[in-house]
Protein backbone atom coordinates (compact mmCIF):
# COMPACT_ATOMS: atom_id res chain seq x y z
CA UNK A 1 0.00 0.00 0.00
CA UNK A 2 2.96 2.49 1.18
CA UNK A 3 4.79 1.80 -2.27
CA UNK A 4 1.41 2.11 -4.32
CA UNK A 5 1.30 5.83 -2.33
CA UNK A 6 5.10 6.80 -3.44
CA UNK A 7 4.66 7.69 -7.12
CA UNK A 8 1.63 10.32 -6.43
CA UNK A 9 2.88 11.73 -3.33
CA UNK A 10 6.50 12.32 -5.11
CA UNK A 11 4.07 14.52 -8.26
CA UNK A 12 2.74 16.57 -5.15
CA UNK A 13 5.76 17.91 -3.70
CA UNK A 14 4.62 21.12 -4.90
CA UNK A 15 1.10 22.53 -4.37
CA UNK A 16 -1.40 21.02 -6.75
CA UNK A 17 -0.98 21.21 -10.42
CA UNK A 18 -4.05 24.17 -10.89
CA UNK A 19 -2.29 26.47 -8.21
CA UNK A 20 1.32 26.00 -9.40
CA UNK A 21 0.27 26.37 -13.11
CA UNK A 22 -1.84 29.48 -12.51
CA UNK A 23 1.34 30.77 -10.79
CA UNK A 24 3.81 29.74 -13.87
CA UNK A 25 1.59 31.57 -16.00
CA UNK A 26 1.09 35.08 -13.92
CA UNK A 27 4.68 35.07 -13.81
CA UNK A 28 5.73 33.98 -17.57
CA UNK A 29 2.79 36.74 -18.56
CA UNK A 30 3.98 39.60 -16.57
CA UNK A 31 7.47 39.28 -17.15
CA UNK A 32 7.58 37.89 -20.77
CA UNK A 33 4.26 37.52 -23.06
CA UNK A 34 2.43 40.62 -21.88
CA UNK A 35 5.79 42.92 -23.01
CA UNK A 36 5.88 41.31 -25.98
CA UNK A 37 2.42 41.74 -26.73
CA UNK A 38 2.69 45.20 -26.27
CA UNK A 39 5.26 45.69 -28.39
CA UNK A 40 3.42 43.42 -31.84
CA UNK A 41 0.09 45.40 -30.60
CA UNK A 42 2.01 49.04 -31.09
CA UNK A 43 3.96 47.85 -34.19
CA UNK A 44 0.28 46.40 -35.58
CA UNK A 45 -1.40 50.24 -34.91
CA UNK A 46 1.20 51.72 -37.60
CA UNK A 47 0.06 49.92 -39.67
CA UNK A 48 1.78 47.79 -42.66
CA UNK A 49 2.71 50.37 -44.85
CA UNK A 50 4.90 52.06 -42.28
CA UNK A 51 5.68 49.36 -40.75
CA UNK A 52 7.63 48.04 -44.00
CA UNK A 53 9.12 51.69 -44.35
CA UNK A 54 10.57 51.68 -41.19
CA UNK A 55 11.98 48.43 -41.59
CA UNK A 56 13.12 48.17 -45.14
CA UNK A 57 15.47 51.22 -44.82
CA UNK A 58 19.20 50.51 -46.02
CA UNK A 59 20.20 51.95 -42.52
CA UNK A 60 17.97 49.13 -40.39
CA UNK A 61 19.00 46.08 -43.11
CA UNK A 62 22.65 46.68 -42.44
CA UNK A 63 22.16 47.03 -38.71
CA UNK A 64 20.30 43.69 -38.55
CA UNK A 65 22.74 42.34 -40.78
CA UNK A 66 25.54 42.77 -38.76
CA UNK A 67 23.77 42.08 -35.44
CA UNK A 68 22.93 38.14 -36.40
CA UNK A 69 25.92 37.81 -38.38
CA UNK A 70 28.65 38.76 -35.83
CA UNK A 71 26.24 37.13 -33.05
CA UNK A 72 26.44 34.23 -35.10
CA UNK A 73 29.54 33.86 -36.03
CA UNK A 74 30.77 34.51 -32.81
CA UNK A 75 28.16 32.19 -31.31
CA UNK A 76 29.80 29.44 -34.13
CA UNK A 77 33.50 30.49 -32.34
CA UNK A 78 32.46 30.08 -29.00
CA UNK A 79 30.85 26.44 -29.41
CA UNK A 80 33.78 25.65 -30.81
CA UNK A 81 36.40 26.65 -28.79
CA UNK A 82 34.13 26.75 -25.84
CA UNK A 83 34.32 22.81 -26.00
CA UNK A 84 37.99 23.06 -26.29
CA UNK A 85 37.89 24.93 -23.11
CA UNK A 86 35.58 22.86 -20.96
CA UNK A 87 37.19 19.83 -21.77
CA UNK A 88 41.08 21.14 -20.90
CA UNK A 89 39.09 22.14 -17.33
CA UNK A 90 37.87 19.30 -17.07
CA UNK A 91 40.04 16.30 -18.15
CA UNK A 92 43.36 18.21 -17.30
CA UNK A 93 45.01 19.36 -14.09
CA UNK A 94 47.37 22.02 -13.76
CA UNK A 95 48.33 25.41 -11.95
CA UNK A 96 45.60 28.00 -11.60
CA UNK A 97 42.95 25.80 -13.21
CA UNK A 98 40.67 26.71 -10.11
CA UNK A 99 41.34 30.42 -10.83
CA UNK A 100 40.80 29.87 -15.02
CA UNK A 101 37.66 28.52 -14.16
CA UNK A 102 36.60 31.84 -11.85
CA UNK A 103 37.36 33.74 -14.30
CA UNK A 104 35.16 32.47 -17.28
CA UNK A 105 32.06 33.41 -14.77
CA UNK A 106 33.53 37.17 -15.16
CA UNK A 107 31.37 38.01 -18.41
CA UNK A 108 28.41 37.48 -16.11
CA UNK A 109 29.10 39.48 -13.39
CA UNK A 110 31.41 42.38 -14.89
CA UNK A 111 28.61 45.27 -16.23
CA UNK A 112 28.84 45.13 -20.14
CA UNK A 113 29.56 48.85 -19.99
CA UNK A 114 33.00 47.61 -18.04
CA UNK A 115 33.38 44.95 -20.40
CA UNK A 116 33.12 47.19 -23.70
CA UNK A 117 35.45 50.03 -22.12
CA UNK A 118 38.05 47.60 -21.08
CA UNK A 119 37.96 45.96 -24.77
CA UNK A 120 38.53 48.85 -26.47
CA UNK A 121 41.50 49.66 -24.43
CA UNK A 122 42.90 46.45 -25.02
CA UNK A 123 42.32 46.51 -28.71
CA UNK A 124 42.43 50.23 -29.81
CA UNK A 125 45.63 50.91 -31.63
CA UNK A 126 47.62 52.58 -28.56
CA UNK A 127 46.30 49.57 -26.61
CA UNK A 128 48.29 46.18 -25.12
CA UNK A 129 46.95 44.20 -28.04
CA UNK A 130 46.20 46.95 -30.35
CA UNK A 131 49.37 48.21 -30.38
CA UNK A 132 51.03 45.10 -31.74
CA UNK A 133 48.49 44.21 -34.22
CA UNK A 134 48.46 47.71 -35.65
CA UNK A 135 51.36 47.91 -38.06
CA UNK A 136 50.34 43.66 -38.95
CA UNK A 137 47.13 45.53 -40.21
CA UNK A 138 44.88 44.24 -37.88
CA UNK A 139 42.11 47.20 -37.08
CA UNK A 140 40.19 45.48 -34.27
CA UNK A 141 38.78 48.66 -32.28
CA UNK A 142 35.89 50.90 -34.16
CA UNK A 143 35.38 47.84 -36.67
CA UNK A 144 33.47 44.72 -37.20
CA UNK A 145 35.92 42.67 -36.01
CA UNK A 146 36.03 44.66 -32.94
CA UNK A 147 31.79 43.49 -32.56
CA UNK A 148 32.64 39.61 -33.34
CA UNK A 149 35.13 40.28 -30.27
CA UNK A 150 33.07 41.75 -27.89
CA UNK A 151 30.17 39.39 -28.35
CA UNK A 152 32.90 36.26 -28.08
CA UNK A 153 33.86 37.78 -24.63
CA UNK A 154 30.02 37.55 -23.40
CA UNK A 155 29.24 34.58 -24.84
CA UNK A 156 31.88 32.11 -24.17
CA UNK A 157 30.66 31.41 -20.71
CA UNK A 158 27.57 30.29 -22.06
CA UNK A 159 29.17 27.20 -23.98
CA UNK A 160 31.77 26.27 -21.47
CA UNK A 161 29.15 26.25 -18.52
CA UNK A 162 26.75 24.35 -20.62
CA UNK A 163 28.99 21.81 -21.80
CA UNK A 164 31.40 21.23 -18.91
CA UNK A 165 28.60 19.52 -16.15
CA UNK A 166 27.77 16.50 -18.99
CA UNK A 167 31.68 16.18 -19.70
CA UNK A 168 32.26 15.61 -16.25
CA UNK A 169 29.14 12.70 -15.97
CA UNK A 170 30.53 11.07 -19.01
CA UNK A 171 31.61 7.72 -18.10
CA UNK A 172 35.55 7.51 -19.47
CA UNK A 173 34.59 3.86 -19.33
CA UNK A 174 33.24 3.91 -23.00
CA UNK A 175 36.25 5.94 -24.09
CA UNK A 176 38.36 2.94 -22.82
CA UNK A 177 35.57 0.39 -24.51
CA UNK A 178 36.20 1.55 -27.02
CA UNK A 179 40.03 2.04 -26.89
CA UNK A 180 40.53 -1.99 -26.51
CA UNK A 181 37.98 -2.47 -29.36
CA UNK A 182 40.79 -0.89 -31.73
CA UNK A 183 39.48 2.60 -32.33
CA UNK A 184 42.04 5.87 -32.55
CA UNK A 185 41.68 8.78 -30.61
CA UNK A 186 40.00 10.40 -33.18
CA UNK A 187 37.04 7.99 -33.98
CA UNK A 188 37.08 8.12 -29.84
CA UNK A 189 35.95 11.39 -29.47
CA UNK A 190 34.06 11.23 -32.79
CA UNK A 191 32.16 8.80 -32.16
CA UNK A 192 31.77 8.22 -28.57
CA UNK A 193 32.44 11.43 -27.04
CA UNK A 194 31.33 14.17 -29.89
CA UNK A 195 27.72 12.77 -29.79
CA UNK A 196 27.22 12.62 -26.44
CA UNK A 197 28.31 16.35 -25.73
CA UNK A 198 26.73 17.95 -29.35
CA UNK A 199 23.21 18.37 -27.45
CA UNK A 200 24.81 20.65 -24.70
CA UNK A 201 27.17 22.48 -27.15
CA UNK A 202 24.03 23.13 -29.06
CA UNK A 203 22.60 24.48 -26.32
CA UNK A 204 25.10 26.64 -25.32
CA UNK A 205 25.02 28.13 -29.15
CA UNK A 206 21.97 29.18 -28.72
CA UNK A 207 22.11 30.80 -25.31
CA UNK A 208 25.22 32.17 -26.57
CA UNK A 209 23.71 33.40 -30.08
CA UNK A 210 20.37 34.87 -28.32
CA UNK A 211 22.76 36.46 -25.70
CA UNK A 212 25.08 38.47 -28.48
CA UNK A 213 21.80 39.54 -30.59
CA UNK A 214 20.84 41.75 -28.10
CA UNK A 215 24.20 42.89 -26.62
CA UNK A 216 24.60 46.62 -26.38
CA UNK A 217 26.93 47.56 -23.92
CA UNK A 218 30.40 46.19 -24.65
CA UNK A 219 29.29 46.30 -28.14
CA UNK A 220 28.88 50.45 -28.45
CA UNK A 221 32.13 51.30 -27.08
CA UNK A 222 34.55 49.14 -29.66
CA UNK A 223 32.16 48.98 -32.33
CA UNK A 224 32.61 52.64 -33.97
CA UNK A 225 29.11 52.87 -34.33
CA UNK A 226 29.24 54.21 -38.13
CA UNK A 227 25.73 54.00 -39.86
CA UNK A 228 25.96 51.43 -42.46
CA UNK A 229 29.01 49.72 -41.41
CA UNK A 230 29.61 49.11 -37.63
CA UNK A 231 26.25 50.25 -36.31
CA UNK A 232 23.98 46.80 -34.58
CA UNK A 233 20.61 46.97 -34.65
CA UNK A 234 19.80 47.79 -30.23
CA UNK A 235 22.21 50.89 -30.87
CA UNK A 236 20.04 52.05 -33.67
CA UNK A 237 16.88 51.21 -31.88
CA UNK A 238 18.51 53.38 -28.98
CA UNK A 239 18.98 56.22 -31.26
CA UNK A 240 15.54 55.80 -32.78
CA UNK A 241 13.83 56.24 -28.91
CA UNK A 242 16.25 59.66 -28.58
CA UNK A 243 15.07 60.64 -32.05
CA UNK A 244 11.59 59.81 -30.63
CA UNK A 245 11.03 57.95 -33.61
CA UNK A 246 9.24 55.23 -31.37
CA UNK A 247 7.37 54.01 -34.80
CA UNK A 248 10.79 53.18 -35.91
CA UNK A 249 12.09 51.86 -32.97
CA UNK A 250 9.26 49.30 -32.40
CA UNK A 251 9.44 47.85 -35.63
CA UNK A 252 13.21 47.45 -35.31
CA UNK A 253 12.30 45.58 -32.18
CA UNK A 254 9.46 43.72 -33.69
CA UNK A 255 11.71 42.51 -37.05
CA UNK A 256 14.39 41.16 -34.28
CA UNK A 257 12.15 39.52 -32.30
CA UNK A 258 10.81 37.80 -35.12
CA UNK A 259 14.03 36.74 -36.49
CA UNK A 260 15.37 35.77 -32.81
CA UNK A 261 12.43 33.41 -32.56
CA UNK A 262 12.47 31.79 -35.80
CA UNK A 263 16.11 31.07 -35.18
CA UNK A 264 15.81 29.86 -31.46
CA UNK A 265 13.09 27.91 -32.94
CA UNK A 266 14.75 25.96 -35.37
CA UNK A 267 18.09 25.21 -32.99
CA UNK A 268 15.56 24.06 -30.97
CA UNK A 269 14.37 21.61 -33.53
CA UNK A 270 17.95 21.16 -33.96
CA UNK A 271 18.70 19.66 -30.27
CA UNK A 272 15.35 18.08 -30.09
CA UNK A 273 16.77 15.59 -33.05
CA UNK A 274 20.25 15.49 -31.73
CA UNK A 275 18.38 14.49 -28.78
CA UNK A 276 16.07 11.97 -30.27
CA UNK A 277 18.70 10.65 -32.51
CA UNK A 278 21.27 10.27 -29.81
CA UNK A 279 18.83 8.46 -27.42
CA UNK A 280 17.92 6.10 -30.22
CA UNK A 281 21.45 4.66 -29.84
Amino acid sequence: MLTDELPSRARRILPGFGLSLGYTVVYLSLLVLIPLSAVFLRSLGLGWGHLWHAVAAPRVIASLRLSFGASLIAALLNAVFGLLLAWVLVRYRFPFRRIIDALLDLPFALPTAVAGIALTALYAPNGWLGGFLEPLGIDVAFTRLGIVVALIFIGLPFVVRTVQPVLEDLDQELEQAAATLGASERQIFARVILPALWPATLTGFALAFARAVGEYGSVIFIAGNMPMKSEIAPLLIVTRLEQYDYAGATAIAVVMLVLSFVLMLAINALQHWSLARHGGR
